[in-house]
């Protein structure tokens, strides 16, 4: 066997998922403690990671139970922040081709991620790995493991854990958006630079006129019809 040959065992998923977890343990860390500051338990804070798995929407999440939103406008909005995620899972496979089997991807799918999705994109455009189940299954099982763990300790160290830590507090905020970043820097290339602009610009202007919930949405909305828009020259 070559050793260029590409791995896509579940042992390679989890080595993929390393530099994911490093970064959500911390983020759900603090998630764990501001969750049971705002007067959740402990089994409620990793409830909400168990199930919902979305960092961003689930610091949200505490915002809008704790200004008093009602039930149907906080799931709106959870849904509609998070609704991008539907969109993962044909954009992998579409990226593979036909021959990627999808018989358990309704497992797997549930782990995809921002940074997941790009972690796994990034691994198949380097070359370095082939797109199998097992190995989505290994990305997807070292990053949920990692926020689930992380969120446990968080709460377990109880809402004023961080209290005599105000910069390590608010950095905390910045390590998804900056994971992130660094997974979408390693595929970037030209084709996609307008593409970004335009999400970017259209996200700004939002949050500023409205809300950074609007900015988000319209910057997804505006991002994937550049996107589609493109196709036809790109394919030229």
């Amino acid at each position: 066997m070559s050793f260029d040959t590409p791995k896509s065992s579940f042992a390679t998923g989890l080595v993929t998922a390393l530099p994911i977890a490093l970064g959500y343990f911390p983020i759900a860390f603090s998630f764990g403690v501001a969750a049971t500051r705002v007067g959740l338990t402990g089994v409620e804070a990793f409830g909400l990671s168990l199930i919902i798995y979305a960092g961003a929407a689930q610091f949200l999440a505490l915002a809008l139970i704790t200004g008093g939103a009602p039930v149907l406008v906080a799931a709106f909005t959870l849904v509609a922040m998070n609704v991008r995620h539907v969109l993962y899972g044909p954009a992998l496979i579409k990226r593979v081709g036909p021959a990627a089997r999808t018989r358990h991807a309704w497992a797997w799918a549930y782990g995809l991620t921002d940074e997941v999705f790009g972690a796994a994109l990034g691994a198949l455009a380097r070359g370095r790995v082939a797109f199998s189940e097992p190995f989505m299954f290994g990305l997807g099982v070292g990053a949920y493991g990692a926020w689930l763990s992380g969120t446990a300790l968080g709460a377990y160290a109880g809402g004023g854990a961080l209290e005599n830590w105000p910069v390590l507090d608010a950095a905390l905020g910045f390590m998804l958006p900056a994971l992130f970043l660094a997974l979408l820097l390693s595929i970037l290339s030209k084709v996609h630079l307008p593409v970004i602009a335009v999400a970017a610009v259209v996200t700004v202007a939002g949050t500023l006129a409205v809300s950074g919930t609007t900015g988000i949405l319209a910057g997804m909305v505006a991002g994937a019809l550049t996107g589609l828009l493109r196709r036809p020259t790109d394919a030229r």
